[in-house]
């Protein structure tokens, strides 16, 4: 249970030029109204298997939140077709399904019905959304008493109290304060262990990797990409590079995976080294130790003359999740002035205080704090680097944090 297949999906919304027009359509379905088609959804197709997790990304207006709205049942799809396996629960729109003139307990009540639970579950799992929610008393109280922030406790913990065999949640999440969000990514973890298949809309890319082993890019209402979420997600940045006038590429690396590469070359990255301090460069792929000293080196290029932008990089895991990042405008380096066709070198040197295992590096020259302002060369995956452990291993996780410890032993004497 929790297979969904869509096929060839389509969402056309009619504009009318007058809100009369509208009701004249419906009175008069014959007569001529003037109204023009939106077309929201085009041929979008996917197969997710029960378990797994779809993060579904892109600009504002690409026709997420319809995607959404139509496998949860609230809107239809103009044409096209889909299935879903098993009970559907889900954090589409605030305050879809919530009366604000019933308290807490009341609005809890009517949900789970809505979620086609029967009256013993109900009664069972009351007490387990008071607690998970953090409401306390609120619940007694009038939801239209409530903050935004309460109000998504509320539908959260209803939509989560009983696994359901698909989750779908549209941007709920990021309205809530950070305990919660905390809180209910580790809810969505445990359902997702136990089974649950999730599609999830955000704009957050770390949500996206830590949740979902895919991604979806909707553009325009079409898919332009769906595969491993760091090779969605750098294709998603360079696609807003092009539309400022860059290009995009892409390759496979030696390690088989897709890197992306965009901008529209002005200031452009020639090379990029890897290598320890005061040491050889070494080869794409090389092998460094933990607590290494590592430096970074790009070669850029200007096609014309005038101050160095900003240059960046970011190391990443494995699974693209982004591990440490920064970049010159950041570390507060002043501007370098270059000739036509110049280049440097910009050097960043980094100790490798992170655990082992496969990391890559990715490149970025671009105006300002981020590419947003300006993509000059974007280039994802530059290189990758394998870390290994050096003497007893000491610590888990992806970083190696300073930890001073002392045993401190309590004084019972003092009066």
């Amino acid at each position: 249970m929790g297979r969904i297949s869509v096929h060839d999906v389509c969402k056309t919304y009619r504009v009318y030029t007058r809100p009369r027009d509208r009701l004249l359509a419906w009175l008069a379905p014959r007569w001529r109204v003037r109204h023009h088609e939106a077309e929201v959804l085009r041929g979008v197709s996917f197969e997710l298997e029960a378990g797994a997790a779809l993060g579904i990304i892109g600009m504002n207006g690409a026709g997420k939140s319809t995607l959404l709205r139509i496998l949860g049942g609230t809107t239809l799809p103009s044409s096209g077709r889909f299935a879903i396996e098993g009970r559907v629960a889900g954090l589409l729109e605030l305050g879809l399904g919530i009366h604000p003139e019933f308290n807490g307990w009341e609005n809890a009540r009517l949900s789970a019905q809505l979620l086609g639970h029967d009256e013993r579950t109900i009664d069972a799992v009351l007490p387990w959304i008071r607690e998970f929610s953090e409401l306390g008393d609120h619940m007694d109280r009038p939801v239209r008493t409530y903050s935004t922030g309460m109000q998504v406790r509320l539908a959260f913990s209803v939509a989560t109290a009983v696994r359901p065999d698909v989750l779908l949640i549209d941007e709920a999440l990021s309205v809530g304060d950070v305990h919660f969000q905390h809180k209910s990514m580790a809810r969505i973890r445990e359902l997702r262990e136990a089974g649950t298949t999730l599609l999830f809309v955000t704009h957050d890319p770390a949500a996206v990797k830590a949740l979902c082993s895919r991604a979806l890019l909707l553009d325009a209402g079409s898919v332009l990409r769906l595969g491993p979420p760091d090779e969605v997600y750098d294709f998603y940045n360079a696609l807003i590079a092009e539309r400022d006038g860059g290009s995009i590429e892409q390759r496979i690396g030696r390690d088989e995976r897709v890197a992306t590469r965009s901008g529209n070359r002005a200031v452009e990255i020639v090379e990029v080294v890897a290598r320890p301090v005061l040491g050889r460069a070494v080869a794409d792929g090389g092998v460094f130790h933990t607590g290494e000293r590592l430096t970074l080196g790009c070669r850029v290029r200007a096609q014309e003359a005038g101050d160095l932008p900003t240059v960046g990089i970011a190391i990443r895991d494995r699974f693209g999740t982004d591990v440490f990042g920064t970049n010159t405008h950041h570390l507060g380096i002043d501007p370098v002035r270059l000739a036509a066709g110049e280049a440097v070198d910009v050097l960043f040197e980094v100790s490798l205080e992170i655990g082992p295992g496969s990391y890559s590096v990715s490149v970025a020259v671009h105006g300002d704090a981020d590419h947003r302002d300006a993509s000059f060369d974007w280039w994802d995956r530059a290189l990758v680097f394998q870390v290994v452990a050096c003497g007893p291993q000491r610590f888990v996780g992806l970083a190696r944090l300073a930890v001073d410890v002392r045993v401190a032993r309590g004084r019972d004497d003092e009066g």
